[in-house]
């Protein structure tokens, strides 16, 4: 490890598995999961644009989005503190601090922070629990990120509609079960859902997952794409997985 970026006790370093990235996190707490490696690689972000993440977590898809896309700058915020240090400190471990900016902030204030209608590209991955829904975790962090009993999601998608260029690309993964949920959500904040893939464990499994585009201000026109499927039979990774994950043979 760098020895000017300090490890706090409990959290580790993993290694990301696109090219030499890096990430801190803890070994006991909340770590990211396949849900923001598919956001990345479905978000398509181009060379230079400005990308807004809101509850980014450990940070890590402003890693996985510098590395796909060239000059992009990045803003994410984080409103619990030490999530937001520790996904600063991985930005710093990876030589990152000239394109990635954390802000520990709600992602209500992010207008106030970086302006209004800034940004060509928001990506989320909004709480997945409906407040009142499911079970509880007993690790406070894991609860806010997994419930939005801090935050609505309605409020949650008017927060990313404000940073949001008018045109302008959101690009969500969620819960598929409250997928009409998330849609109405982005509507009501002049987001029109575009682009859709569900995502399911396996071909003959029902989708657990949904990621979904909308365009500031754009015109009613849903494109669904084909069923995204992680696993084969045996368990092992699809080709499309592996293309993801950036596994070669």
């Amino acid at each position: 490890m760098d020895a000017c970026i300090p490890l706090h006790p409990g959290e580790r370093i993993d290694e990301l598995q696109r090219g030499s990235l890096r990430i801190i996190q803890r070994e006991a707490g909340f770590r990211f999961g396949t849900d923001a490696v598919l956001l990345a690689d479905f978000a398509m972000a181009k060379r230079g644009e400005r990308v807004c993440d809101m509850g980014t977590g450990t940070g890590v898809l402003p890693l996985l989005i510098a590395a796909r896309a060239e000059d992009t700058q990045i803003d994410a915020f984080e409103v619990q503190a030490d999530v937001a240090d520790m996904a600063a400190r991985s930005v710093r471990l990876n030589g990152l601090d000239s394109r990635i900016r954390v802000h520990h902030a709600d992602c209500r204030e992010a207008a106030r922070v970086i302006g209004h209608e800034v940004c060509s590209l928001v990506v989320t991955n909004p709480p997945y629990t409906a407040a009142g829904a499911g079970l509880v975790s007993p690790d406070g962090g894991r609860a806010m990120a997994r419930s939005d009993s801090d935050c609505p999601l309605e409020d949650w998608m008017a927060a990313c509609a404000r940073v949001l260029r008018n045109g302008g690309r959101l690009c969500c993964v969620f819960p598929a079960p409250r997928f009409l949920q998330l849609c109405d959500a982005m509507r009501a904040s002049r987001v029109e859902p575009k682009r859709v893939r569900f995502v399911a464990a396996r071909v003959d499994a029902a989708p657990k997952l949904v990621l979904v585009e909308g365009h500031k201000g754009g015109r009613p026109a849903l494109h669904v794409g084909p069923l995204l499927v992680t696993h084969r039979g045996d368990g092992s990774f699809t080709d499309e997985m592996r293309r993801i994950y950036g596994e070669t043979d």
